[in-house]
């Protein structure tokens, strides 16, 4: 699985990568097989006070998925989003559990 990370507006420091990396081995338990690449887009909003996150995971079978979060507090924000990215996963297995049986 490949992981990319980039920023607009900021720099991504060694803690940020570590700490994001960390966080998305969250979507290899799910999708171990299937899971290609996650791509994280991190924003620093320059009028606003806070930060923007998107992950989009690519899986095969399926359209990526795309989430999306704003928060002031990027730690914050890269944990609501990750939430939020497991539960579209989450979500579409139990779909095709669901579908099969």
């Amino acid at each position: 699985m490949q992981i990319t990370i980039s920023g607009k507006h900021l720099e991504i420091t060694p803690a940020i990568d570590e700490y994001i990396r960390k966080k998305a081995e969250r979507l290899v338990r799910h999708l171990a097989d299937r899971l290609q690449s996650v791509s994280f887009v991190i924003e620093k909003e320059p009028h606003h006070k806070g930060y923007h996150v998107e992950v989009k995971t690519d899986v095969a079978g399926h359209e990526d998925f795309i989430a999306n979060q704003r928060h002031d507090d990027l730690y914050a924000c890269i944990d609501l989003v990750m939430d939020r990215a497991d539960r579209q996963i989450t979500d579409w297995k139990s779909r095709i559990r669901d579908h099969r049986h």
